[in-house]
């Protein structure tokens, strides 16, 4: 896994920037921490950062092929796991390979098929592709948005690259943010609007979209779309299709020349990835290494509620004897949670879920001291149902994005001058111009109509911000972590599956249960559903209060020229009881709402964003 960076300008010779290319590169070290490089031409300028993971030698980059006389040029960020399939295919057309690295089938499959490549491959990625001859790039996004892809339009010329501080590095790209952007920011924050990347004059390029680069023309299109199709299954043959799609991702997924470990939360999906890859490296003569998180005094902390009903612990546990994993649990303490929140925002260039990705950053640094890949359970709940909003009718029927319910709240934190903000708008502009994408079949019942609308919205909002956060605070510590899940076939078919199918004798993922019996412990397999974990230590509260406290009194804090101070000092005064609704989705309540404003606080400073209100 790594990171890519470039400048396009097919009006002029742009060679005089390879310093500006090398400053973004540098930007991308954390992603891709085991080798650099550069390639010039006269219009186009093309950087690489590269974690190795397949094929040392034979994969790096820029990688350049030349077939017919005619010169082809790769960057590339990510896996494609069906490379042998592609591979095998290419052979059979005459095409030949230097080495066995992903990277080297990519760029011959677009010398074989051009653009139309993309239709083919089956992974996580965003790569760009120079063709001399055609004089044109080519840059894709994978269909779920997995790997990142930003660009900012300057005159004639296009930069791109993995993360926003790759572009912020280009000197004619400002951190700056107007009242669309700080609109955005807290109206959908922390997701953004797809294509959005809430700073002026910086787009991404959206999950499953594709952007070709000419002389005086940039087309973006999308490439992948689900389709609403007719499933004509049986019960027991959807059970058994969803196994043999999960089982084979999984397979796919264990790919690498570098230790490959898996998360291990307790919870259905997670396990689900761990015993098959356990039983595959068990065939392989190894044992597998299982990672969990938990939080000082959780134990003793611990409150259920509809969204956290059990804690995860005792199921990582017994599910690692099961399995017979390595296992370890990672112990996180309250003062290094909150010390993170700024690692986490520099590593999303944005604010983010708060304690929720500083965890994940924590967690994925001590993973990393060992491991260079792990499997994840993310977009399972997207997928086959496991959020409450999939089954309580006050969230289904709720005529906006079921996790963000009372948008309306988040203006009491904003003073006077920002009142006007059209945060409830922009919301439900965005959430009907979704609506309107959906596709749907003939003759739908209203509630089936309704469940298609909702698993769309889930995977065009939901699941796309809970990738960026994976990809950001993993790769931010060296760590590609992979998602089965979200396995485009995986997708595809999960969307097609009638709700009652999905969620299969009235439970939530009721299909997927049935589809991992006898693969997973009765235990496992009938929890009920359990987020990731977040700390319910009252001392974790006391820091972050007195953490905004310090950014209340300090004049200086540039997060006073947005917020109403008064407001924000009670929700501390009450440890965030005064503000009532999660700020988004389930986790980001009390102390984790006034954490992402914190994150707010340290982003506007970190970046010395300048606010055009």
């Amino acid at each position: 896994m790594c990171g890519i960076a470039g400048m396009v300008d097919f009006n002029r010779n742009i060679q005089e920037m390879r310093n500006t290319l090398t400053r973004m590169v540098k930007t991308l070290e954390k992603r891709g921490p085991d080798s650099e490089g550069e390639h010039y031409s006269k219009n186009v300028l093309l950087g690489h950062r590269r974690l190795i993971v397949v094929d040392p030698e034979g994969g790096k980059q820029p990688m350049i092929k030349i077939v017919g006389g005619k010169k082809y040029v790769i960057v590339y960020n990510g896996e494609l796991y069906n490379t042998e399939d592609l591979r095998k295919e290419l052979l059979s057309e005459n095409y030949t390979f230097d080495a066995y690295s992903d990277t080297e089938v990519l760029l011959t499959a677009y010398i074989a098929w051009g653009i139309d490549a993309i239709n083919k491959l089956n992974g996580i990625f965003a790569f760009a592709i120079y063709d001399e001859d055609k004089n044109q790039v080519f840059l894709a996004r994978d269909p779920m948005g997995v790997k990142p892809l930003f660009y900012s339009i300057k005159g004639s010329e296009i930069i791109f690259g993995s993360e926003i501080k790759t572009i912020l590095a280009h000197p004619e790209v400002k951190a700056e943010v107007d009242r669309d952007g700080l609109t955005e920011l807290f109206a959908l924050g922390p997701s953004v609007a797809p294509g959005s990347a809430v700073y002026k004059g910086i787009k991404e390029i959206a999950p499953a979209n594709c952007m070709l680069i000419t002389k005086g023309n940039v087309k973006v299109w999308e490439y992948f779309k689900v389709k609403a199709e007719e499933l004509n299954e049986t019960v027991d043959e959807s059970i058994e299709h969803a196994r043999s799609l999960l089982v084979d991702a999984i397979k796919r997924q264990l790919v690498g020349d570098v230790p490959v470990c898996t998360f291990l939360s307790g919870g259905l999906d997670s396990s689900a990835i761990s015993a098959i890859a356990a039983e595959e490296f068990k065939n392989r003569g190894k044992q597998l290494t299982t990672y969990s998180i938990d939080y000082e005094g959780n134990d003793k902390y611990f409150k259920a509620s509809l969204f956290q009903p059990t804690s995860d612990q005792q199921f990582a546990e017994f599910m690692a004897k099961e399995i017979n994993s390595d296992h370890r649990t990672v112990i996180l303490k309250h003062e290094d949670l909150a010390k993170a929140l700024k690692e986490a925002t520099i590593a999303r260039d944005l604010p983010g879920m708060a304690d929720i990705d500083s965890s994940l950053l924590l967690f994925c640094k001590e993973i990393r001291k060992d491991f260079v890949v792990g499997l994840s359970g993310e977009c399972a709940d997207e997928l086959f149902a496991g959020y409450p909003w999939f089954t309580h009718d006050e969230m289904i029927y709720a005529n906006t994005f079921p996790w963000s319910r009372s948008v309306g709240e988040r203006k009491t934190v904003l003073n006077k001058n920002l009142q006007n903000l059209k945060i409830e708008e922009l919301t439900n502009e965005e959430y009907l111009k979704t609506l309107k994408e959906v596709p749907h079949l003939d003759n739908e019942d209203k509630r089936t109509y309704r469940m298609r609308e909702l698993f769309y919205l889930n995977l065009k909002w939901f699941m796309v911000n809970l990738l960026n956060r994976k990809d950001r605070v993993s790769m931010y510590n060296s760590l590609e972590v992979r998602v089965p899940f979200a396995d485009y076939r995986i997708v595809n078919y999960a969307f097609n599956l009638p709700p009652e199918v999905k969620l299969l004798d009235g439970r939530e993922k009721g299909l997927l249960r049935k589809a991992l019996v006898g693969i997973l412990p009765d235990e496992i397999v009938f929890r009920k559903k359990s987020p990731y974990p977040k700390t319910h230590n009252p001392i974790y509260t006391e820091i972050v209060c007195n953490m905004m406290n310090e950014i209340l009194k300090d004049k200086t804090s540039p997060i006073l020229e947005i917020i109403d101070k008064e407001k924000v000092q009670e929700i501390v005064d009450t440890e965030g009881k005064a503000y009532k609704t999660p700020w988004y989705g389930q986790l980001m309540t009390g102390p984790q709402m006034i954490a992402y404003l914190i994150q707010v606080d340290m982003w506007l400073r970190e970046y010395n964003v300048n606010i055009l209100i």
